[in-house]
């Protein structure tokens, strides 16, 4: 697996590559779905105003339970972060755009942003001189520690979230090479007589009715294998990939679809608590 393609390069050396086009698209999207999903609000709502109204209020119930009521302002924003997390993964499924975070780029400026806004936070409750004499707490000697742990925050949450996204599309594209060879060979194989094809084609059609009658789901999936290894075999067709379909389906379901929203939601309720951290209610402050 190679890194994101380089489209074009700007002056002064600014380069567009695949993770700059994806995210400018998810970008775009997430703008024309707020714009078309929050215009014509009316008092007694109809079915897409409710599921609107139903995720701001999750939103603002999350971002109240985990960082406290006095920091609901913040709500927008880790909305913006989660929903730009997931739609940057889920970009990738497309087959056109790659995921914006198999990008350490894209997870590591937003691992940065919540470290300064967490500096930021302290900076104003503080001042300066407060911010910097945490660094010194609970004792002088603690001072390299504290700094490693401001280092470790942003560099732990970006290799975490990058890591997945990364290494499920890495699991994937080994999957799908490694079902292709296997595809070629079973087919050379049984493709060199047409007895062992026709064979082959009879025991998937009675593997298949058994697997309905007995509504057995195993003998169904190898009577549908069987019979498409046969079919092909006959046909002289033994380049087709057949058996990319269906496994690397159920893969995508967990790389892209449950670990993207996963990574996602951690990525943000991490942020939630880091900045929350930074801002205390005012009776602690």
């Amino acid at each position: 697996m190679n890194g994101p393609k380089i489209y074009w390069t700007l002056p002064l050396g600014i380069t567009i590559t695949q993770t700059t086009v994806a995210s400018f698209v998810v970008m775009v999207l997430l703008c024309t779905a707020a714009v078309v999903l929050g215009r014509n609000l009316e008092k007694r709502p109809g079915r897409r105003q409710v599921l609107v109204e139903k995720g701001v209020t999750m939103l603002y119930d999350m971002v109240g339970d985990t960082m406290g009521k006095h920091n609901l302002y913040w709500a927008p924003y880790m909305g913006a972060l989660f929903l730009s997390s997931v739609c940057g993964s889920f970009i990738g499924m497309t087959g056109i755009f790659r995921s914006a975070t198999a990008d350490l780029s894209t997870t590591a400026t937003w691992a940065i942003m919540t470290s300064v806004l967490c500096w930021g936070c302290s900076i104003k409750r503080n001042g300066v001189g407060g911010w910097l004499k945490g660094f010194t707490e609970p004792v002088v000697v603690m001072t390299p520690m504290n700094l490693v742990s401001e280092i470790a925050q942003p560099l732990s949450m970006a290799f975490r979230h990058f890591g997945n996204i990364a290494g499920g599309s890495v699991l994937t594209s080994l999957v799908y090479t490694a079902l292709a060879t296997c595809s070629a060979l079973l087919l050379g194989l049984v493709g060199k007589s047409v007895v062992i094809g026709a064979a082959v084609l009879v025991i998937g059609m009675a593997l298949l009715v058994a697997g309905v009658k007995n509504k057995k789901l195993a003998k169904k999936i190898f009577g549908i294998v069987f019979i498409a290894t046969g079919a092909l075999s006959l046909l002289g067709l033994t380049g087709v990939p057949y058996l990319e379909v269906g496994i690397p389906g159920i893969l995508s379901l967990y790389f892209d679809v449950f670990s993207g929203g996963v990574q996602a939601l951690v990525f943000s309720l991490l942020t939630m608590v880091y900045v929350g951290n930074a801002c205390p209610p005012p009776e602690e402050a």
